[in-house]
């Protein structure tokens, strides 16, 4: 487990769909969260029969401070990070950990009103 992972002073942790999240409350309604996804997570796979749906319908604006993750849209568009990576995911997404180290994603929140408190666009879109 690298310092990436470990415990996180202050924050309410929990395991869904096999990922960790701490979290912490952060102004009027966010949120900081570190998302640790373990090596062979997937989206589809793993948090489809918790939360239901085709698509991961969440928005996603942080920083991938480990390993690489890979997002890909209905159209087939992908967009793969890196870490060190500024990371910024619009709803309707399937998602996936590649590689063998977990990725750990920081990233700030408001729920279900992040696309529009961060105005964000509601869904993928390629630009013309």
């Amino acid at each position: 487990m690298s310092i990436l992972e470990g415990p996180l002073k202050g924050a309410a942790r929990t395991e869904v769909g096999g990922l960790t999240v701490d979290d912490v409350a952060a102004g009027d309604g966010g949120h900081l969260k570190r998302l640790i996804y373990p090596p062979g997570w997937r989206w589809s796979t793993h948090m489809r029969p918790v939360t239901g749906g085709e698509r991961c319908m969440h928005a996603h604006v942080g920083m991938l401070v480990q390993g690489r993750i890979v997002i890909e849209y209905p159209d087939g568009c992908r967009e793969e990070f890196d870490a060190p990576a500024a990371v910024v995911v619009t709803p309707g997404h399937d998602g996936w950990v590649a590689g063998d180290e977990p990725a750990v994603l920081v990233q700030y929140d408001c729920g279900p009103d992040t696309v529009e408190r961060l105005r964000l666009p509601a869904s993928h879109a390629h630009n013309a």
